[in-house]
């Protein structure tokens, strides 16, 4: 049976390998301006595994509902079991990871832990364009850091359109930040399948990786890329290809590219991502995926 990918939208995906239901991320619903599938995470009938990459809401939300549903366990970082916990979920029906663990998610199926980076959203307010080169911000403490995250939280605050506010508010968790990003690398019978969902990284933890060369890299493709602790100095293409290129997939999916908060988000232009791609040595297929797709991704 091949390994399939379905794309709910934002860095929400269905990999079903093995005979497992695995969702990377649970964040299914949405503001009723945004596009999607059109279902919400209480829609959810089938699923064994939920694995979050951090724990911020457009990420986690939905998770406690779909465990709650459908029996499932959750992976993922110690603030992602504490609000799972305070949301109702048992604590063992969850596993906190950090990093350096490897969990057999079955027989067949094993995923490997990996510290990481979010991107750094707090450069920005507005998302820009894939093109679009950042430059500067270098060194700031993270005194300065939050000073400047204060500015996203005035314009997230009376800059939205209505639905997006309203879905905004609705869909907060209380967490104290993004609880540690993660990437995580699936080991399935077909082969090996890298999902990250925010643009940042360790680049040892991923030229780690090449021992372990992923056959498909699911990589974030939103906001300013974060380099080792630094915000990239240029732009978001030019951070997607850097880490292709770090990893070597053979095929690449990209994530959290959608207009997901209308307002915030932007719908990004991937012809920028296709270049920067097409430029790079060897051949690497990127795969464009449609919501709900079930694209066949490894045999």
């Amino acid at each position: 049976m091949a390994t399939t990918l379905d794309w709910y939208g934002c860095a929400t995906f269905r990999l079903r390998t093995a005979g497992l239901t695995v969702f990377l991320d649970a964040y299914v619903d949405r503001a009723a301006n945004a596009p999607g599938t059109g279902l919400t995470a209480d829609d959810i009938e089938e699923c064994d595994w939920i694995v979050v990459g951090h724990s911020h809401f457009d990420h986690l939300y939905g998770a406690e509902r779909i465990a709650r549903n459908t029996g499932a366990r959750i992976v993922g970082s110690y603030e992602t079991v504490r609000i799972m916990e305070q949301a109702g979920v048992a604590v063992d029906r969850m596993i906190p990871v950090a990093g350096g663990e490897t969990i057999a998610l079955s027989d067949d199926v094993r995923v490997s832990v990996f510290p990481s980076q979010h991107s750094c959203v707090w450069s920005q307010t507005r998302m820009t364009g894939a093109d679009e080169v950042c430059l500067g911000d270098l060194g700031l403490t993270w005194q300065e850091q939050q000073a400047r995250f204060q500015q996203l939280v005035a314009y997230l605050s009376t800059g939205l359109p209505p639905d997006s506010l309203s879905h905004l508010l609705a869909a907060q968790q209380g967490d104290r930040g993004d609880g540690g990003a993660l990437v995580y690398l699936f080991e399935t019978p077909g082969g090996r399948v890298f999902y990250q969902d925010t643009s940042g990284h360790w680049s040892g933890a991923l030229r780690q990786m090449r021992d372990r060369r992923p056959d498909v890299a699911i990589i974030a493709a939103a906001g300013r890329g974060n380099v080792d602790g630094q915000p990239v100095q240029g732009s978001l293409a030019q951070f997607v290809a850097r880490e292709v290129e770090l990893l070597q997939p053979r095929r690449v999916v990209l994530s959290h590219h959608d207009d997901w908060l209308p307002g915030f988000s932007v719908d990004t232009d991937l012809t920028p991502i296709r270049q920067a791609l097409a430029e790079l040595p060897g051949q690497v297929e990127l795969l464009e995926l449609g919501y709900l797709d079930g694209t066949p991704i490894l045999p």
